[in-house]
């Protein structure tokens, strides 16, 4: 059971992010790999909590990756829910060779373990008891366009749950602008601290069920100089913690 958190916290704007993964990186050696990988395996533990019953055996899922970190989180969990036993398919909106070079180590991992990976277009030919959104984070910039909006808009004609990893895809994470088009999801998992454009009104419907999830931020980095924070022991209980 995921406990909700009902303290207050404060929300991250797009440059206090890019200030939290500069200083996990290069003042506390957290590689962006530590960090990867963290967020995949919360992000695989939410699909099979809330959305596969307990147990993904057998169950299909679908995970939609751009080639940067928010893709390189949701192959990361992808990979973990190969392993718990779920029919997992890739679908990238760029080749393996366009990847950076992080999100492309977890590409080529699963290539290698044999879970099938395919360009966007191959999309519309999958069924899907979960989609996992992995296909654009923070970086937006401006509405999603080629391979990125094309997956979009499949995932949001699903009957299918879409878990989005930690903004939906076409939403806008410093204002709450949302683009055209933009994931619809079912729930979102947010990493280290909600980001500003989460917390818009106008933009619930497309975030849905609200998540924050540990990567292992240390408290005492929100608390430097550059962001001044003040952010207590969030994940005492669990490494997810619910908030809307």
């Amino acid at each position: 059971m995921i406990p909700f958190y009902s303290d207050p916290l404060p929300a991250l704007s797009t440059p206090q992010m890019i200030e939290v993964d500069r200083a996990m990186i290069e003042d506390y050696q957290i590689s962006l790999a530590q960090m990867m990988e963290n967020a995949g395996r919360n992000l695989a533990h939410l699909a099979r909590e809330r959305f596969l019953d307990g147990d993904p055996r057998g169950q299909k899922v679908a995970v939609l990756a751009g080639p940067g970190g928010n893709g390189g989180g949701a192959l990361a969990c992808a990979r973990r829910l190969h392993n718990y036993g779920a029919s997992v398919s890739i679908f990238t909106t760029r080749p393996a060779e366009a990847f950076a070079p992080v999100p492309g180590q977890q590409l080529t991992i699963l290539q290698r373990m044999g879970v099938s990976v395919a360009l966007a277009p191959a999309v519309n030919e999958t069924k899907a008891d979960l989609v996992i959104d992995g296909v654009i984070g923070y970086s937006l910039r401006g509405a999603p366009r080629g391979a990125a909006a094309d997956l979009i808009r499949w995932a949001n004609r699903q009957r299918a749950p879409i878990l989005a990893l930690d903004i939906p895809s076409g939403l806008d994470a410093n204002v709450g602008a949302v683009y055209d088009p933009a994931i619809r999801a079912t729930a979102t998992m947010t990493l280290a601290l909600p980001k500003v454009g989460l917390l818009v009104e106008t933009a619930a419907p497309h975030v849905g069920e609200l998540y924050l999830a540990d990567i292992s931020v240390p408290p005492v980095l929100f608390a430097s100089p550059a962001l001044q924070l003040e952010v207590g022991p969030v994940f005492a209980r669990s490494d997810i913690v619910r908030i809307r």
